[in-house]
């Protein structure tokens, strides 16, 4: 069973057995792809921690998780916060062990159109989407320099690679990843640590489900597979990046769209 902290974390009782697994850490666990992600790392034998903001949701995800089978520890902390991330990250550190794997998938949309979007907007998406992946990279990244392995990978957006209407500051920030994702490969690339970004299109999560069924049918017409993508496909291609056999991939972008955007 996992055990409420202070308010902050819930975290199992006993992992007798972690000294044999790699450590993953999912940015934006609870949310549709983060949960995907976590499910499938976990039944690869990751030892998998998450990361959440609000604490009813986090606690009513892992409860949710137990239930079917996942333990999965959870650490609340907002990862715009530098130093709040570095505190989480030695704790997770103490608790569980050194990250190999992170995947920085926590992201937020707040739109509009660029005449009328408020500075406010802005920057909370840039902090959310872009920041965040310089923060929590920042403070794992020399400790997988020391230990000669690593697999960073960032969930970027389709958006990022061809606009999107009323979405300059989500468009910014993904784009953002991207430029991010090749230099800091280059700059890894000989210490046994890969970086990479995921480009999905529009995927079944919640948030996309909850748009009207008349704009999401048109949605999907612009999609030349016909349909949306599954949180598990996102999922899966996670699973290939963060495994041993892809090690010689590094500084690249899969978008997996579809065919909504090709390049």
């Amino acid at each position: 069973m996992f055990a409420k902290i202070k308010s902050e974390k819930i975290v199992e009782s006993s992992f007798m057995d972690r000294e044999n697994k790699k450590v993953a850490l999912v940015t934006g666990c609870t949310g549709g792809l983060g949960t995907a992600i976590c499910k499938k790392l976990y039944k690869d034998g990751y030892m998998v921690v998450g990361n959440y903001l609000t604490h009813s949701k986090g606690e009513a995800w892992s409860i949710a998780m137990q239930e079917q089978g996942f333990e999965i520890p959870i650490y609340q902390c907002d990862i715009t916060d530098y130093d709040k991330v570095g505190e989480m990250i030695k704790l997770i550190e103490t608790e569980v062990g050194g990250i190999d794997i992170l995947v920085n998938n926590a992201a937020i949309t707040k739109d509009g159109q660029f005449r009328k979007m408020t500075y406010e907007r802005w920057d909370l998406v840039l902090k959310t989407n872009l920041y965040s992946v310089f923060n929590c990279t920042r403070h794992v990244i020399n400790q997988m320099v020391e230990r000669q392995y690593g697999r960073i990978i960032n969930i970027s957006s389709v958006n990022a690679q061809r606009g999107q209407f009323g979405q300059v500051n989500y468009a910014a920030a993904k784009a953002g990843v991207h430029g991010f994702t090749k230099t800091l490969a280059v700059e890894v690339a000989n210490k046994g640590i890969t970086v990479n970004t995921i480009s999905p299109g529009y995927i079944a999560t919640d948030m996309v489900m909850s748009i009207a069924e008349d704009v999401r049918r048109k949605i999907i017409e612009s999609i030349p597979v016909g349909r949306l993508g599954g949180t598990e496909e996102i999922a899966y291609l996670v699973s290939f990046l963060a495994s041993e056999e892809s090690s010689f991939i590094t500084g690249a972008n899969y978008a997996i769209n579809g065919g909504q955007h090709m390049y």
